[in-house]
């Protein structure tokens, strides 16, 4: 519950405006709550004590709930090189709208009263071998990009994700819950997982495009959906 220095606050603020979303033509937002003094914190069922929350308002669109899962990802990935911690809040009450924007999510953060990372082994993730389905043999920085897509988090650590692989291609899936249906919080997932795929492209120096395949999103499959390709290559 310490305070978070002020320029760290105007940090992410500045974060925010500069990072890559994945449709830039839906509208977002960004509002931070000061909760120092414990008498701001959101109500709600999953609710974390915390000195800050951050909301961030879209307007709602198509696949707006996978865009603002992209962007607070990275946000959540750059608190942690600040020495902050954060958690995603997915049941609790929301502050009104803001223009027309809708509230979409809050995401409890502050300084960490314990370690900020932990080792990749200690997370429970489904391994690669059931993930996906293998096409070709993947070039090294393909790997590197599933791992990192691997390890994303997940609404309950549903992990809905599939992958069909190729040389340098990554074919993103999504498992069906049910006949017709892409739940909002498997679609706010699938953003945070994108959100993994271009900060590791950026990290190793790769050209990577997020686009939905026409020749893929016509076919009809039995037990998954079809979301959007990666393509990658080397600069």
């Amino acid at each position: 519950m310490e305070p978070v220095e002020a320029s760290k606050l105007a940090a992410i603020g500045a974060f925010y405006e500069e990072a890559p979303s994945l449709f830039p033509g839906i509208r977002t937002e960004i509002g931070i709550t000061d909760n120092t003094d414990g008498k701001h914190a959101p109500k709600g069922f999953f609710g974390v004590r915390a000195p800050y929350y951050l909301t961030i308002y879209s307007e709602k669109k198509d696949r707006f709930m996978m865009n603002a899962g992209c962007i607070m990802e990275q946000l959540s990935l750059y608190m942690l090189t600040l020495g902050l911690g954060s958690c995603f809040l997915g049941s609790v009450s929301y502050r009104q709208k803001r223009d027309d924007l809708e509230p979409v999510i809050i995401m409890a953060f502050g300084k960490s009263a314990g370690a900020l990372t932990r080792r990749a082994t200690e997370a429970k993730r489904i391994p690669m071998h059931e993930l996906c389905i293998f096409k070709e043999e993947p070039r090294h920085w393909t790997q590197d990009v599933m791992e990192a897509a691997r390890l994303a988090p997940s609404a309950m650590n549903s992990q809905p994700w599939r992958f069909v692989i190729m040389k340098s291609r990554i074919h993103f899936f999504s498992k069906k819950r049910d006949i017709d249906r892409f739940g909002k919080w498997d679609e706010f997932s699938f953003g945070c997982l994108f959100a993994h795929v271009l900060v590791t492209a950026e990290e190793q120096w790769l050209d990577v495009d997020l686009i939905r395949l026409e020749n893929i999103s016509q076919k009809n499959f039995r037990s998954s959906q079809y979301v959007l390709s990666a393509l990658i290559k080397a600069e």
